[in-house]
């Protein structure tokens, strides 16, 4: 297996990413979309999951295939965003034929970044702008770290952001992921090391080493927990979507996107807590057939997802009113 020609989610063939961003806000909205409907389904670990249209996505709901996902800073606030996906959509002509209607179908997920030091106080709520911004701006190519749906994600010391990677399987199939990395827990070691580092190809990740040492076995401190406590929250999240152009069907995309899960745990320690709202989400644009190797296809995109998470803490960028540093920068 090796990293495909982007190192991108969009290395699935079909697949389109977009961002829209507030720096002053720290928050933004990313979109998945594709040149056509595609199968998803989705798996939910954290204790503390904020969704929209999620439950369709379970393998015994009749509806197959959706328009775009949308990951999403904002808290509550921020699940508007999948009404500007919505709207954008409409207007290109896309989504479900119901009679003379046409209904787009866009499930989203959304991570809590309210207190992280940005400009909240706005007079109207800005996401579903940033949802139909982001859907116009929807590519083959963008751009990762402190942008989109990762631009105002904090990890339990450090700065978090948007990642993503993938990887070509030997039987010619691709698998990628997509990730708003806003954990609880650590992405790094005690000793500053990333729990990812043992995953990183290329030298993705800077060629950081991975940690040598052993025993990492500590009561949980996070400086994000002290933060959020002193404001009466405790909500997190690091939301994902793993892909693959394998033909899979729904109950197959949920497997993968349980699957993945693994990937987080890999990267973030401790990951699914009470106040996470981990979720993955699982596509297959079906582009190569429906014979596959399903394990395969979990393992990769568990690989892609700690990839991702790794890329989205290394390409974060620092900016004013930061409460937490970027790594490398401590």
């Amino acid at each position: 297996m090796i990293p495909g020609p982007l190192n991108l989610i969009t290395d699935v063939s079909g697949l389109r990413v977009g961002n829209a961003e507030d720096h002053t806000l720290k928050s933004g909205t990313t979109v998945l979309t594709a040149d056509a409907p595609f199968t998803a389904s989705h798996h939910t670990m954290g204790g503390a999951p904020g969704t929209r249209e999620t439950d369709l996505l379970a393998p015994d709901k009749s509806v197959a295939q959706v328009d775009a996902l949308v990951l999403s800073g904002g808290s509550a606030f921020g699940l508007d965003a999948c009404a500007g996906v919505v709207d954008g959509l409409r207007a290109d002509g896309r989504g479900f034929a119901v009679g003379p209607a046409t209904v787009p179908i866009v499930p989203g997920a959304i991570l809590f970044d309210l207190v992280n030091g940005g400009d909240k106080d706005w007079p109207v709520n800005p996401y579903p702008a940033f949802g139909r911004a982001a859907y116009a701006n929807a590519a083959k190519t963008f751009d990762i770290g402190s942008v989109g749906a990762g631009t105002g994600a904090l990890t339990a010391n450090l700065k978090g952001g948007l990642g993503s990677a993938s990887l070509m399987l030997d039987n010619g199939v691709t698998v990628g992921a997509l990730v708003a990395a806003n954990p609880v827990g650590h992405v790094v070691t005690p000793n500053g090391h990333l729990w990812a580092a043992p995953f990183e190809m290329r030298g993705e990740f800077g060629n950081v080493a991975a940690d040598a040492t052993t025993g990492h076995v500590h009561p949980f401190v996070s400086e994000k927990v002290a933060m959020m406590l002193g404001s009466g929250e405790g909500a997190n999240t690091t939301i994902a979507i793993v892909a693959t152009d394998a033909g899979l069907d729904k109950a197959q995309c949920q497997r993968m996107a349980i699957a993945a899960h693994d990937g987080i745990a890999r990267a973030i320690v401790p990951a699914h807590t009470p106040m996470d709202g981990d979720l993955v989400f699982g596509v297959s644009t079906g582009d190569r057939g429906s014979d596959v190797d399903l394990t395969q296809i979990c393992h990769a995109a568990a690989l892609c997802l700690s990839r991702a998470i790794g890329r989205a803490v290394v390409e974060a960028t620092p900016a004013d009113g930061d409460l937490l540093p970027c790594f490398g920068r401590t």
